[in-house]
């Protein structure tokens, strides 16, 4: 095996005239030079016009964003690390947000289960590119109990039933074919058993203690307003871009 130091030291493929990939790499580099950000009219941001807490913008943000044809716009990244403090993220649905926090659920047995259990500590991320806006969540993350666990999986649909059901996230998988058998079995079992129980599904609620919105700006002076939870109350303050 390579010695990662001697990896990190190496130049770059494109800097050597006779690697082969390099007119590949040079295209590549083009193609995201070339590719336009927030080409059209954003919308302003006023930050002087904004709740004392961050859950009502956050509602509004996510209503906005779907107003504006923005596709899946409750989808989000969820940032977890392990007992060693190396990170993972994966893009999942948000299911709620209240007073509580922001809910999201998932196996746990699976990567991310796992890694709350060892460490109940998550950041979420949320992009709309139509409306130029982000907002970052960070928190203690709490498992709420079976009996909500399992309200919450069959307020959803038959497909997430059948997901649920097909169970073993994040296990090695032998083939293509395993994953239709079990799938197939899981669909029968979801359309004819719409409360089959899945006593792994989890759901976890995410108590904030920072928020951040971020609204883009075509000429990059964007707008950055960060709510802290501090003192049992919420304090406000701008940060650069």
């Amino acid at each position: 095996m390579a010695d990662p130091a001697a990896r990190q030291n190496a130049s770059p493929a494109s800097d050597s005239p006779d690697c082969p990939d390099d007119d590949a790499s040079r295209a590549f580099r083009e193609l995201l030079r070339g590719l336009r950000v927030w080409d059209t009219e954003l919308p302003s941001f006023d930050p002087a016009q904004v709740p004392a807490e961050p859950l009502p913008l956050f509602r509004r943000w996510l209503r906005e964003a779907a107003e504006a044809g923005v596709p899946e716009p409750h989808t989000m990244s969820l940032a977890t690390a392990d007992v060693a403090g190396d990170p993972s993220v994966r893009t999942l649905m948000l299911h709620d947000a209240d007073e509580r926090g922001w809910h999201f659920a998932t196996h746990r047995g699976s990567r991310k289960g796992r890694e709350l259990a060892a460490r109940p500590r998550a950041a979420l991320g949320f992009y709309w590119a139509a409306v130029g806006r982000q907002i970052r969540v960070r928190g203690t993350v709490t498992a709420a109990g079976p009996e909500e666990s399992a309200a919450d999986l069959h307020r959803r649909s038959p497909g997430a039933l059948a997901a649920a059901l097909v169970g073993h996230q994040s296990e090695v998988l032998g083939s293509l074919e395993e994953l239709a058998h079990a799938s197939d079995a899981a669909w029968e079992r979801a359309r004819r058993e719409p409360d089959a129980p899945v006593p792994s599904w989890t759901l976890y609620v995410l108590r904030a203690e920072e928020v951040e919105f971020f609204q883009g700006d075509a000429q990059r002076r964007h707008v950055r307003l960060n709510y802290r939870y501090t003192g049992g109350r919420w304090e406000k303050e701008l940060l650069w871009p």
